[in-house]
């Protein structure tokens, strides 16, 4: 069993991580999605976030940008990032079990500019 996390707004892939106004969590086996659950976003506050997800045991987490504090603490916490996701949240799942969603490694550096994170 995987649990992979996709930072959404309404269903579809954010632009930035840190403010999405949910995570949606998909339970996975052999390419199969098992449980689907939404958390609402506790709120944006440097080094939380990871860790909330990471202590839910997500595996995976999927979103459009992310900045290089959260990544830094995924990669602590052996949660695969996957950035560069655009679409339908439950598709980009699905394309990240079939091997066709790859991390564009698009690392937001200024979270003022949230809009040039592609």
């Amino acid at each position: 069993m995987m649990k992979i996390a996709v930072a959404s707004d309404n269903g579809k892939v954010t632009e930035h991580f840190g403010h999405c106004e949910s995570f949606l969590l998909f339970e996975v086996k052999n390419g199969e999605i098992l449980a689907r659950e939404t958390v609402a976003n506790p709120g944006h506050r440097p080094g939380y976030l990871p860790n909330f997800l990471a202590d839910r045991g997500v595996n995976v987490i999927i979103s459009g940008g992310m900045g290089g504090g959260a990544v830094a603490i995924f990669n602590e916490r052996n949660v695969e990032v996957i950035v560069g996701a655009r679409g339908d949240a439950e598709e980009a799942v699905n394309a990240y079990m079939k091997g066709m969603l790859q991390s564009t490694g698009s690392i937001c550096h200024e979270h003022k500019h949230f809009d040039e994170c592609h």
